[in-house]
């Protein structure tokens, strides 16, 4: 398998090319540093992505709070957690870097909020 990515790791945007041999067996190309191939090895063994959404907030007005991961998790595993994003509400107020789950779905990885919301008035 080959494919081309555009490394994130840092302001460069190398442009990459990865080559996948079998389990283990990964060329990487293109990288100008050593970043750029560990991003390249984990982009096509297991992905992580920061996830961002938002949450019910009960009493608060806004009645919605943003929130996001504290760190990037396993792209197979945002469905999950998005599972428990859905059936989640908390009480007003909210603050600003509240952790609201902890260890989402077994990813070590919390769930803050990114968005102050008072209690209605």
């Amino acid at each position: 398998m080959r494919k081309k990515l555009v490394c994130v790791s840092c302001p460069v945007g190398c442009e990459l090319e990865v080559e996948v041999h079998g389990p283990g067996a990964i060329e990487v190309s293109g990288n100008r540093c050593p970043r750029g191939e560990a991003y390249a090895r984990e982009e096509v063994t297991d992905p992580k992505r920061v996830l961002m959404s938002l949450v019910k907030v009960v009493g608060g007005e806004p009645p919605l709070a943003s929130v996001r991961t504290d760190r990037p998790i396993p792209k197979r595993l945002i469905p999950r957690a998005m599972e428990v994003i859905k059936k989640l509400s908390v009480p007003a107020p909210v603050e600003v870097g509240q952790v609201l789950v902890r260890d989402l779905v077994g990813t070590g990885a919390n769930l803050v909020a990114t968005r102050h919301v008072p209690q209605a008035e």
